[in-house]
């Protein structure tokens, strides 16, 4: 039996991350090797003032571990037919929206059209309907693709160990599932219905994917939904758990924040830029070799602000409706507006202007054992 990811009180959480002080941030930037209670201070409200200092640390670790280089992905949206109503997605099952699942074709054309664009990483997306989007599907979709793609990625439902290892069999070499929000009586409160409701099965899955074989495995928390820092720290705990737990195994974070979408839920707590850049910055210290997801959620001052800085991979010429990179007119269904509306070309030059290197694969299936 895998072993299982416990979390302390969230209201502890919380509580944790507003009581250091500024002198417990100067130990935590100065320490060789950040735990946990670092982490605390380094995203507690007495780290603010040492912003500066954490974004040249973060930024000279990045160099270290990570060289000049940002890596560019792309979405494909298979389908956003979905069974669960969360109030913030525009996805959710009562939200009327023109709904569309893609055939193997017309996947497949997607795909085309980001390879001819130069991408050789892609994530597949979904709504949670294994009913339209279940494993078979997604597994014919993999078989398509795996030849033509250095890494296929997907974030969809969460599945079993056993699916999940049926899908690395067939090409898919990660996982990315975020937990939206740590705080089970909250995640109570926006999940009203369907499987994504059991807020303890969702917790476990990343667990699952590692145990199933997957290359990696990607985890984070839908900013704007409660206290971004207490977030932050259970986001710290549980990368740490699954480093130890599944040592093998490559781990990245991601950092969404609300977006405009159908339905129009409101941001139940602000997340400012400032705020969104300590906890990048603070997670750079604290595991240097995680990759840190930017997407085209932000805006473009902002993701060019940002290169160099802690982020290692930026999506771009993004679209979050199926079948959007054939009909690029295609809005209606889209489960939320993008901020960062420029082409890949447009982004690859912006990275190249800032001194950065533009990276379309960094993989090879034939780097894998067994593979």
């Amino acid at each position: 039996m895998n072993p299982l990811f416990t979390l302390p009180d969230f209201q502890t959480l919380a509580q944790t991350v507003q009581s250091p002080t500024s002198r417990d941030v100067e130990q935590a930037l100065a320490a060789r090797t950040p735990d946990i209670h670092d982490l605390a201070a380094l995203i507690s409200p007495a780290a603010e003032s040492f912003l500066p200092e954490m974004a040249r640390r973060s930024a000279r670790i990045t160099a270290q571990r990570f060289g000049r280089t940002t890596q560019l992905y792309a979405p494909i949206y298979l389908s956003n037919f979905c069974t669960n109503r969360c109030a913030y997605c525009g996805f959710a099952a009562n939200n009327r929206i023109a709904r569309r699942v893609l055939s193997f074709d017309e996947a497949e054309a997607e795909a085309e059209i980001l390879h001819s664009r130069g991408f050789q990483h892609i994530l597949l997306v979904s709504g949670e309907a294994e009913n339209v989007v279940g494993v078979e599907y997604l597994e014919t979709i993999a078989l398509r693709l795996r030849d033509k793609f250095a890494a296929v990625s997907i974030e969809v439902q969460p599945l079993s160990t056993t699916d999940y290892a049926r899908l690395f069999a067939a090409g898919i070499t990660a996982v990315a599932v975020y937990q939206e929000t740590y705080d089970p009586e909250l995640y109570q409160q926006v999940h009203l219905s369907g499987k994504k409701t059991d807020y303890h099965y969702r917790l476990e899955t990343p667990a699952r994917a590692a145990a199933a074989g997957m290359r990696e495995v990607g985890i984070g928390a839908l900013l704007g939904l409660h206290d971004w820092r207490a977030e932050g720290l259970a986001i710290g705990l549980h990368l740490a758990w699954l480093r130890k737990n599944f040592w093998s195994t490559a781990f990245t974070v991601s950092f969404p924040r609300l977006r405009p979408a159908a339905g129009a839920f409101e941001p139940l707590v602000p997340v400012s830029e400032k705020n969104l850049s300590q906890l990048i910055f603070a997670l750079r210290i604290f595991d240097p070799d995680v990759g840190l997801y930017l997407s085209t959620r932000e805006e473009a001052r902002y993701r060019d602000g940002m290169l160099g800085l802690g982020p290692t991979r930026y999506s771009a010429g993004s679209c979050t409706a199926p079948g959007g990179y054939s009909n690029p007119e295609m809005t209606d269904g889209q489960q939320f507006s993008v901020g960062d509306e420029r082409t890949v070309e447009e982004v690859t030059q912006a990275i190249i202007a800032k001194g950065f290197d533009p990276v379309s694969k960094d993989w090879d299936s034939a780097f894998q054992a067994g593979k």
